[in-house]
């Protein structure tokens, strides 16, 4: 089980999300080459240990439990897990 990043962050990037985490899985991080190209963050799927603290930091309500997600923003999980693919 992990946490999703669905459409609402693109173009936002806010990174509150990333200062609540306690295992550092959501990237890129604002130090981070490739954050300025980026779309929107990622969580790691491999990383996340589904401690929900960064859905409620999401000013955008992009963040969603994986048995959450929108039908809507289904392609969001492939999207996720495809960025650590790199």
């Amino acid at each position: 089980m992990t946490h999703i990043i669905a459409e609402p962050c693109i173009g936002t990037k806010d990174t509150a999300c990333v200062d609540v985490c306690p295992v550092e899985c959501i990237h890129p991080m604002k130090d981070e080459p490739g954050f300025a190209e980026a779309d929107q963050l990622y969580i790691d799927p491999d990383e996340c240990i589904d401690c929900g603290a960064c859905v409620s930091e999401c000013p955008v309500e992009a963040i969603f439990a994986e048995e959450d997600l929108p039908e809507k923003w289904s392609a969001f999980y492939a999207k996720n897990v495809d960025y650590f693919k790199k």
